[in-house]
């Protein structure tokens, strides 16, 4: 089966004095704010195009790695994963850091470390990022 995701942007004016509004297909919680200022220099409550990428990024792997942990028969208690894409102006997107901190229990930090590479490399998101450098930080708790 093939399913198919949806995001909307409604976009007002020009790059720099402009703005828009998101809308996620499941979102329940409406629109969210975006505009080149919080794109370009930062924003704690406007998002941008990286803080999505970020989101989908943080849960893809999750899901990989948690799906891999449990294939090697050591299913995860917890994964907790941040993703953090970065945007520079003038290039684009230059890199998406992972870090995931995990609880695992009856696996070895070499072990884990495998595993969560093979994860990073196989998550469709890492994979449609191919691009740009991906990294990854993997602790066991």
């Amino acid at each position: 089966m093939t399913v198919t995701s949806e995001a909307r942007t409604a976009w007002k004016g020009g790059l720099a004095d402009g703005s828009g509004e998101v809308t996620l297909q499941s979102s329940k919680l409406g629109t969210f704010d975006v505009n080149w200022k919080a794109r370009s220099e930062g924003s704690t409550s406007v998002t941008t195009p990286e803080e999505l990428i970020a989101a989908a990024h943080s849960s893809c792997f999750s899901m990989a790695l948690s799906h891999a942990l449990a294939e090697n028969g050591t299913p995860p208690e917890s994964i907790d994963t941040t993703a953090s894409v970065t945007f520079k102006p003038g290039t684009g997107i230059t890199g998406s850091h992972l870090n995931v901190n995990a609880v695992v229990p009856g696996l070895d930090p070499e072990d884990f470390e495998r595993i969560a590479q093979g994860a990073k490399t196989g998550c469709p998101v890492s994979q449609a990022l191919a691009g740009v450098e991906i990294t990854l930080e993997a602790t066991l708790a």
